[in-house]
């Protein structure tokens, strides 16, 4: 993915995160539980904070090894795993199908963000 790319991403995410939570606040608010609202509204924080980490080193690239790509498509591929199927298995009584099937990739989402900040750590450029 090239920088613009990056840029648009992470515009993307943090644009569908303001909807989602302005939805999740007004329209499931009377169909959720407060546990599910919570755990909507988790996912809704991890995307847009994700979101605005991936527009930040885009715009910030320089100050990085070549390793950043590959840090920016693993935060991207953690947001996707971590907040959507958050979003699935909390409106899967809505939608009346059952995505249980997505709680194990909850997790695996969860271990490529927290990957993709272990290896941003380590790819700073040192300044001369």
């Amino acid at each position: 993915m090239t920088t613009d790319k990056f840029i648009k991403t992470g515009i993307f995410f943090c644009l569908t995160a303001v909807i989602l939570g302005a939805f999740g606040a007004h329209s499931l608010k009377q169909v959720l539980t407060e546990k599910q609202l919570s755990s909507f509204q988790t996912g809704i924080n991890y995307q847009f904070l994700h979101g605005l980490v991936i527009l930040i080193l885009s715009l910030n690239a320089t100050y990085f090894t070549s390793k950043l790509n590959g840090i920016l498509k693993m935060m991207i591929a953690g947001i996707i795993l971590f907040s959507f199927s958050i979003y699935l298995l909390t409106i899967q009584d809505i939608l009346a199908v059952s995505m249980l099937f997505m709680g194990p990739i909850t997790p695996i989402g969860g271990l490529l963000l927290i990957s993709a900040w272990i290896m941003l750590f380590f790819s700073i450029k040192k300044q001369a």
